[in-house]
């Protein structure tokens, strides 16, 4: 028995372009994809109709606003009988007001992916907005 390799090296050479060609196949199409059909592609407040159900008929909370950036359109909430504050982003924000320190508000509570390690808050209503405090709706300007 021969110790040479089954395929001669002008064969392993011709099927290298071939190779390439398929990548760069596979690259177009991708490309394509990411231009043309990015909708399809679920993003990171995209939640399942299914998820979402589990979440409406899960049980609410309570909690203060204990910060809040508009700026940068998050913050966190102190829930009441709960030692760890939790996450908080202006998209899961439910009204017209921009949420100012020692507002009481009501939630519910989600996995924060990808490691769900730690919760966040979403369906967030206003119970009491903090009296004594400028409150600001979405739509006014921000003074510099």
């Amino acid at each position: 028995m021969s110790s040479e390799s089954p395929f001669k090296s002008h064969e392993l050479e011709n099927s290298i372009p071939e190779n390439r060609e398929l990548d760069t196949h596979l690259k177009n199409f991708i490309d394509h994809l990411s231009e043309h059909h990015l909708d399809l592609l679920p993003n990171k407040r995209t939640r399942t109709l299914s998820e979402h159900e589990r979440i409406a008929n899960g049980p609410t909370f309570r909690g203060t606003i204990i910060s809040f950036c508009r700026n940068k359109g998050h913050g966190f909430i102190k829930p009441d009988n709960e030692t760890e504050p939790i996450f908080l982003h202006i998209s899961d924000i439910e009204g017209s007001w921009c949420p100012k320190e020692g507002d009481i508000v009501s939630f519910k509570k989600e996995l924060i992916p990808p490691k769900n390690m730690k919760y966040q808050a979403i369906h967030v209503h206003f119970v009491h907005l903090k009296e004594g405090v400028k409150h600001e709706h979405w739509d006014t300007t921000q003074p510099n």
